[in-house]
């Protein structure tokens, strides 16, 4: 009964593959009122009127809602009404919402509102949005409420700054006998989950509100409502059914808050508001656009002596979740490497994009383009091996982060020895680059990367397990289940540490606040670490009340007995047992008098040791360890017409003790694809009014099926002393060094430097003929 590292089948994919998982658009209740959102056609207006006279007209119409001062909301600063009031910041604003008997008719009225609106300048990158002179897009920057730790600078678009200073900058670079310096930028994109975003609401004549809802945080809503309306934790229920992917995207709370204002215009009745995918691609949070400098010093033997980096993360309107974004940015700003004099300003800009929510990998992927991007510019300037040059300068046990932890063998896995396995899988040695024809080349590319979780220091997480009379269990977490397959995980502990059969631990999906314990969030690779804790802490609470409850039973001491097989037995004669079955439900005498009942358990984790940051050297300790890697990609580059195919994509990561094989591969690889897509496909267009030109998926372009290349996997075991059997984190870790690898590939292949994402044909064309966008 050994299930840790085996490839167990998640026990949510019957109704998965059979296509009866129910996800949140699939809740269907008679009487449910139909929102739909008016949203901006422009970036950056005034609003000069609304007129709603012709919306009421329509049948079926029961609320409109806009042309109003909504409270403001934001997880950081409160800088964004729910329903835009006065202004728009975004193509793509909800700028008025109506509420309908049916969705066709809440159709027939949006489009029946008039509103008139006055153009304002746009600002629609964040290097521009941090000179002196832009256009302020919130003027108002100071009178927003905060917490302590946000720093906006007022009569600017910065809406947070996060330092990072370690040693001396300028000592560094005075040992430095090469200096290299690299710019990269790229626009913000979508997060491309096959479910769209929905969420429906409900207010009881209690005052309850009852949210079902796809998202990555339900707890967070509840909290997250106490702060917007001043509405007691007590009273929120969220429902958070199976995910249909959320990468991120779904940690934002957004159609929960205009669902909720929906409802109470309608009397609390239940409201459903859906997105559409042209809405969910633009009227939601996206994957955050960076703007970044990195310059680099070092001796001529390739030490790295000196890191100076400037980030413009591009939050978009509204600061939201780019602000914790450009915080983590800030946090892991160089790649996994040995660097003593690190200087860092990392920005969270206002743009008219939409605003940003998390994304896979929050902030590392982008950063490390940037980092990698000029590590490979630097090996070229010192006429070194790049991978020679990340091997040499390797981060190691009792090295110290930029934010100055010091590393052990624990917080920090092995490098050297992912670097070693790569160089092995992808043949490095034969070559970087290999002639195929008088056209074609084969070139190689590698990254290396690593990745904290930046989460609240007293994020938390718990589960509860009941027990069943036939001895089997219930086990509930609030881990959402968006496709990584962590629930499995946890069963998987559990059987482990119970040393019982893991079709008898019975795995609840559904997540509803009110009954389920808490996970903070499910993001930033969290999931196994801490509610595997949990678990491992309610087994312990179980097995002392199972030998309590069997030492009077069986007449022997607790201490003489194990728990395991489905009994309680005696260490030193298993023969001497006692069925958990006969005692988790409590034990009957032969003569019908019962004691004790259901055995009710739960286990809690809340990380340790987890601290803020100085806000002028960035000196803390984020999270509790880091995982790292190194990714290559091999690609067929036409030197002619400037195509390419990726032909194999590797990686070797180290995350410490793999739970459930085939799971752990499944997580990498498909973060794998995204972020090959991210890299050589996906970005939003926008015009000179920042509009968005592609905001569908026949002109947004993700990987389609049969485009993807070899995918060839490797692990390497460093154990995390603090985690579930050593597990470092491992969802999010496919993806962060792809569109670098990407990047330093086609670079070598053509001969210039690449800046830009996404790595498209026509940018390489622009790239080698020297012509500006």
């Amino acid at each position: 009964m050994d299930y840790i590292g085996k490839s167990v089948i998640r026990k949510e994919s019957y109704d998965k593959v059979t296509g009866k998982a129910k996800y949140t658009h699939d809740f269907i209740e008679a009487g449910t009122l139909q929102a739909k959102m008016l949203i901006s056609p422009y970036a950056h207006a005034n609003i000069v009127s609304i007129d709603f006279s012709e919306a009421w007209k329509i049948s079926g119409v029961r609320a409109i809602l806009g042309d109003e001062p909504f409270p403001l909301v934001g997880e950081e600063i409160k800088d964004r009404s729910p329903i835009a009031y006065k202004r728009v910041r975004y193509f793509g604003e909800p700028v008025a919402v109506v509420v309908a008997d049916t969705l066709l008719n809440a159709k027939k009225a949006i489009d029946a509102i008039k509103v008139t609106y006055e153009l304002l300048p746009v600002v629609l990158s964040p290097r521009e949005a941090f000179q002196n002179n832009s256009t302020l897009v919130h003027e108002n920057l100071a009178s927003y409420e905060k917490p302590e730790h946000v720093f906006p600078v007022p009569n600017t678009n910065i809406a947070h700054l996060n330092k990072i200073r370690k040693g001396n900058i300028q000592k560094g670079f005075a040992e430095s006998d090469v200096v290299a310096e690299f710019t990269i930028a790229f626009n913000p994109s979508d997060h491309a989950a096959m479910e769209t975003r929905c969420s429906i609401a409900e207010i009881r004549p209690d005052g309850t509100i009852i949210f079902t809802t796809s998202s990555q945080a339900p707890f967070a809503i509840k909290n997250l409502m106490k702060w917007y309306f001043g509405i007691e934790p007590g009273k929120v229920i969220v429902n958070t059914p199976l995910v249909g992917g959320g990468y991120g995207g779904k940690a934002t709370v957004q159609l929960e808050i205009i669902a909720y204002l929906a409802s109470k215009a309608v009397g609390g009745e239940r409201v459903k508001l859906f997105n559409t995918r042209e809405e969910d691609m633009v009227t939601s949070s996206v994957h955050i656009g960076l703007d970044a400098t990195v310059k680099l010093g070092a001796t001529k033997d390739g030490v790295l002596k000196a890191a100076e980096i400037q980030f413009l993360f591009d939050g978009g309107a509204y600061s939201d979740k780019s602000i914790d974004i450009s915080r983590a940015g800030a946090v892991d700003c160089t790649g996994p490497y040995r660097i003593e004099h690190i200087w860092c300003n990392s920005y969270c800009m206002y743009t008219n994009k939409p605003f940003a929510g998390a994304y896979r990998g929050y902030s590392h992927s982008e950063v490390l383009f940037a980092f990698e991007r000029t590590m490979d510019v630097l090996a070229e300037k010192l006429y070194m091996d790049p991978l020679e040059l990340r091997y040499k300068n390797a981060i190691l046990p009792g090295d110290t982060t930029p934010t100055q932890v010091v590393l052990t063998s624990s917080t920090v896995g092995n490098v050297p020895i992912c670097i070693e396995k790569l160089k092995a899988l992808m043949k490095w040695d034969e070559g970087q680059i290999i002639q195929i024809d008088e056209r074609k080349v084969r070139v190689k590319g590698v990254s290396c990367i690593w990745k904290n979780s930046t989460f609240d220091p007293n994020a938390t997480s718990g589960v509860i397990v009941t027990f069943n009379t036939d001895g089997s269990v219930n086990l509930l977490s609030g881990v959402v289940e968006i496709g990584t397959g962590t629930k499995t995980v946890l069963a998987q502990i559990f059987a482990d540490q119970m040393k019982m059969d893991i079709e008898k631990v019975h795995v609840k999906m559904l997540v509803n606040t009110q009954s389920t314990p808490e996970h903070w969030k499910t993001v930033g690779s969290r999931g196994t670490f801490m509610a595997g804790r949990a678990v491992i802490n309610a087994v312990n609470n179980i097995k002392r009340e199972l030998k309590e409850r069997a030492s009077f039973i069986l007449r022997v001491q607790a201490e003489e007995l194990e728990v395991g097989y489905h009994k309680v037995y005696l260490l030193e004669n298993p023969n001497v047992n006692i069925a958990i079955k006969d005692i988790a439900y409590g034990y009957t005498f032969p003569n019908g008098e019962t004691i004790w009942g259901q055995i009710i358990a739960s286990g809690n984790y809340t990380q340790t040791n987890v601290t803020y940051l100085d806000p002028e050297t960035g000196k803390g300790n984020p999270g509790p360890e880091w995982a790292v890697g190194a990714q290559g990609i091999e690609v067929e580059l036409d030197l002619i017409d400037y195509t390419y195919r990726i032909i194999k994509a590797y990686t070797v990561a180290d995350i410490g003790r793999v739970l459930n094989e085939k799971g752990a591969l499944g997580q990498i690889m498909g973060a794998m694809s995204m972020g090959i897509a991210f890299g050589g496909r996906e970005t939003f267009v926008f015009d000179e009014y920042g509009r968005i030109l592609n905001p569908q998926l026949r002109t947004y372009r993700p990987l389609r099926f049969g485009e993807e290349p070899e995918f060839i996997v490797e692990f390497v075991e460093t154990p995390d002393v603090s985690a579930p059997y050593g597990a470092r984190a491992a969802g999010e870790h496919g993806l962060l060094g792809m569109p670098a690898a990407l990047g330093n590939c086609l670079s070598k292949g053509l001969g210039v430097q690449l800046n830009s994402l996404p790595l498209i044909p026509e940018l390489l064309w622009r790239a080698k003929q020297g012509v500006q966008r």
